[in-house]
Order: structure tokens, then C-alpha cells, then sequence
């Protein structure tokens, strides 16, 4: 995808789900519309035509893993944050095609 981009794999995403929830932040930057058709459960919305204008309300600090229907929307989101200085940015590899075949559930993003 994109050479610079970090990636994360659908499997490694649910071993960090499983043993550290708390310590990274999942942005689903897919339209409104599919992202309430099923995400990640709990994953943030944030379409990526919105990225650049919510990129200063990101912790530069936090592990971001951007998601979108295959990942290469997400690439692009991590491609940017990049850009800005955000170090801890991750792409899912296959995006919700990879997460939706390994059997994880789908369900709604966070609200708040």
C-alpha cells in the first residue's frame, strides 16, 4: 500500500483488544453510512474527508489503528497523521473485509 504506513493484521488487532483495550484507539474513517451499517465495536467515526480537520483533537501520544472497508482509505488517513508527526499510527491490513473473516463481531461505533 503505502510504504511508510505501519500495518496491523485482523489477528494481531484481536490479540490487543484482548490484553490491552485501554492502550490504543480505534477510527473508523468510512462514511457515516457504512460505519453505521457495522464496524468494530466501539472503533471512533471520523470519515476521512474529516481527518484533517480532527487530526489537532488526536493525542500524538495514543496508538491510532485507522480502519475502512479494505485499508486503503485508512492508508491514506495514516499516510496524513504521518505527515503531521503522528508516530504511533496503524493500518488494518485488509480492513473490514480482514476483520469480518476472522469471525470477530461487528457492531456499532462509540458514540462519545
Amino acid at each position: 500500500m503505502f510504504m511508510s504506513v505501519k500495518e496491523i493484521e485482523a489477528a494481531e488487532l484481536i490479540n490487543w483488544l484482548s490484553e490491552k483495550p485501554e492502550s490504543f484507539r480505534i477510527v473508523d474513517v468510512r462514511e457515516f453510512g457504512e460505519i453505521t451499517a457495522g464496524t468494530i465495536p466501539g472503533a471512533h467515526p471520523m470519515p476521512l474527508a474529516t481527518v484533517p480537520l480532527h487530526a489537532n483533537n488526536l493525542d500524538r501520544d495514543e496508538t491510532l489503528v485507522m480502519i475502512c472497508r479494505s485499508g486503503a482509505r485508512s492508508a491514506q488517513a495514516c499516510a496524513f497523521l504521518q505527515q503531521l508527526g503522528f508516530e504511533n499510527v496503524f493500518n488494518l491490513r485488509g480492513g473490514m473485509f480482514a476483520w469480518a473473516g476472522t469471525g470477530q463481531p461487528i457492531g456499532l461505533p462509540r458514540t462519545a
